[in-house]
C-alpha cells in the first residue's frame, strides 16, 4: 500500500523524464507547475466553498426546514469516510433515508446490501420523498461544502469511499486516494450512479493523472449541466 500511495511526481521520475525526450528546463518548468497546483487549489476551494455557501444560502435553509418537517429527525446525516491517504473523517450529508433506515438495512438480505450501506436496488424503500428530491440535483452533497472548509475534501476530486468499499477494488487503484476527495469528479460528469465500481475508479486514476486547473475548472462547468440533465441520478 506504501507504494500505491506515493505522489504523482514521485512515479514521474527523471528517469522518465528522460526517456520523453523533455529537458531539464521542462523538467523544472513542470514541477513548478505541480507544486504551485496544490496550494492555488486549496485557496480556490476555501474561496469557491465559501461563495457557494453565501450564494446557495437560502436553499439550503429550505432543505434543513423541508427535512425537520418531514420527520422531524436530523437535518445532517455523518459517516465516515476515507479522505486522502486513507486518512478517515466524518463526511456530512442532507439526510435523506428515513430515521430507522440502518434498522431497515439490517433486516436486508446479505445479497442486497452494499459495503457503503446502500442496496442494490435502483429505489431504495429507506428514502424519504423529500431525500428522493435533494438527490435528484444531488443537493444531499452540498453539506460537504462544510468539509471542504475544513480541509477535508476538496471542490473537485474523486467521491469519498466508506472504509468497506476500499477491500472491494484492485489495489492499483489506491491512486485515487493520492488527492483530497471531492464533491464532483470525473465520475460524476460521466454517469454518475450509472457507473459500476470498476467503472468509477477508472475515471477517479484517470482525474489523479492529468489533475491541473483546467481540469478541474471543466469538471466544475459541467457538473451542473449534468445534474440538470438527470443523467445517473439515483
Amino acid at each position: 500500500m506504501a507504494r500505491a500511495l506515493t505522489s504523482v511526481s514521485e512515479d514521474q521520475g527523471p528517469a522518465a523524464a528522460s526517456m520523453s525526450g523533455a529537458s531539464p528546463a521542462e523538467d523544472d518548468d513542470e514541477a513548478g507547475v505541480k507544486t504551485a497546483y496544490g496550494p492555488v487549489k486549496r485557496i480556490l476551494d476555501v474561496v469557491g466553498a465559501g461563495l457557494l455557501l453565501f450564494l446557495l444560502s437560502p436553499l439550503l435553509v429550505l432543505a434543513a426546514i423541508a427535512i425537520k418537517m418531514g420527520d422531524g429527525g436530523p437535518v445532517l446525516f455523518w459517516q465516515e469516510r476515507l479522505g486522502q491517504r486513507l486518512r478517515p473523517f466524518r463526511v456530512a450529508k442532507f439526510r435523506t433515508m428515513a430515521i430507522n433506515a440502518e434498522a431497515q438495512w439490517r433486516a436486508l438480505p446479505d445479497s442486497c446490501k452494499r459495503a457503503d450501506g446502500a442496496i442494490k436496488i435502483r429505489d431504495d424503500p429507506r428514502v424519504t420523498a423529500v431525500g428522493r428530491l435533494l438527490r435528484r440535483f444531488s443537493m444531499d452533497e452540498l453539506a460537504q461544502l462544510l468539509n471542504v472548509l475544513k480541509g477535508e475534501m476538496s471542490l473537485i476530486g474523486p467521491r469519498p469511499f466508506v472504509p468497506g468499499e476500499v477491500d472491494e477494488y484492485p489495489r492499483e487503484r489506491f491512486i485515487r486516494h493520492q488527492v483530497r476527495p471531492g464533491i464532483t469528479g470525473l465520475a460524476q460528469i460521466r454517469g454518475r450512479s450509472d457507473l459500476d465500481l470498476l467503472r468509477i475508479l477508472a475515471y477517479d486514476a484517470e482525474y489523479v493523472r492529468r489533475c491541473s486547473l483546467s481540469l478541474d475548472l471543466s469538471i466544475a462547468v459541467q457538473t451542473p449541466l449534468v445534474i440538470l440533465g438527470g443523467k445517473g441520478a439515483q
